[in-house]
């Protein structure tokens, strides 16, 4: 029998509609045959499973924390930003001036994203449009377009990205993106955004999407999108935005944007800052995975009886003769 089977026993005398909650009788559980252990067995493998369960709990315990902390720091690096020499800025140590943002350093330059993008020769615009790109047209394999759903955290997630031909992608060049790029969700949530990495290079901004193009010298997109996330430049957005039913982003409503503008430098400085807290949150991520796959292996091999733990308990009874001895 396998782990799996005492759950398919019961889901397939289950009553009740598919859509709807699902039932089955006290004499039904009790009818499903099960493997039963020994009870030293039984408490052998429950510990095994507790102490994987423990260590997935304390690695999303600390992925919450790190979390936290790089919230903080957004919030310090955002407002305040860090001088030439690294340190956070603050009013009682350096100067700042008023903006319509709030205190902002005098460093600073309040614009707006428009000013900085298209004054610069940049490009701001949406996705190709529906006419332009049809969903009869996605292929297993090719060219990844990127669709809203697929901003996560800042960052473009391939696990479920759509892709087209090749010959598609080149008949679409102008929504091809490239290093330094920035994406942003048009429709929905409107926080989602993502800066395009050197990976991403060559694919293309998908129909629910805007694009801003700005200068290398102007905007480090990683800063832009962190930006953009932040809650000053939701605010505005949460304000501004079109639609009844669903709530959607322009050009014109992101070209209005306002922003205060570090120095290239700094956005670079600030943007090195959180990638370091990013990297920390994805290595604790990946270590939760890899946890919780392990995890499903054991409850495989143990509650099947495939590996069992016999062994183990002799080696604890061996140690508890010697402790008593």
């Amino acid at each position: 029998m396998s782990q799996h089977e005492p759950q398919r026993f019961l889901d397939s005398r289950t009553t009740g509609m598919a859509d709807s909650q699902l039932n089955f009788t006290n004499d039904l559980l009790l009818n499903t045959r099960i493997k039963l252990p020994s009870k030293p067995e039984q408490t052998k493998i429950a510990e095994i499973l507790s102490t994987v369960d423990q260590a997935i709990e304390q690695t999303e315990a600390l992925i919450a924390k790190q979390q936290c902390i790089k919230t903080g720091m957004m919030q310090d690096l955002l407002t305040c930003g860090i001088d030439e020499h690294g340190n956070l800025r603050s009013e009682e140590t350096h100067e700042f001036k008023d903006s319509p943002l709030g205190r902002i350093p005098v460093e600073w330059v309040f614009t707006t994203l428009g000013a900085v993008v298209l004054g610069g020769g940049g490009v701001l615009q949406t996705g190709p449009f529906g006419s332009q790109l049809h969903a009869y047209e996605y292929v297993n394999e090719g060219v990844p377009v990127i669709m809203p759903q697929d901003m996560r955290s800042g960052e473009i997630s391939d696990e479920h990205i759509a892709h087209i031909p090749e010959d598609k992608a080149r008949s679409l060049s102008r929504h091809r993106v490239k290093a330094s790029d920035i994406i942003f969700s048009r429709r929905g949530d409107l926080e989602r955004c993502a800066a395009i990495r050197e990976r991403e290079v060559g694919w293309v901004c998908g129909t629910g999407c805007l694009l801003v193009r700005a200068s290398r010298n102007q905007l480090d997109n990683r800063w832009l999108a962190a930006i953009y996330q932040h809650d000053f430049s939701q605010r505005q957005i949460a304000a501004r935005a079109v639609g009844t039913t669903m709530v959607n982003l322009n050009t014109s409503l992101l070209a209005s944007l306002q922003i205060a503008k570090p120095e290239i430098v700094e956005q670079h400085r600030i943007a090195e800052i959180l990638d370091a807290y990013d990297a920390r949150i994805r290595a604790e991520e990946a270590y939760r995975r890899k946890l919780k796959l392990q995890k499903k292996g054991l409850m495989q091999d143990l509650l099947t009886g495939e590996k069992r733990v016999a062994p183990l308990l002799e080696a604890d009874a061996e140690q508890a003769a010697r402790s008593a001895s």
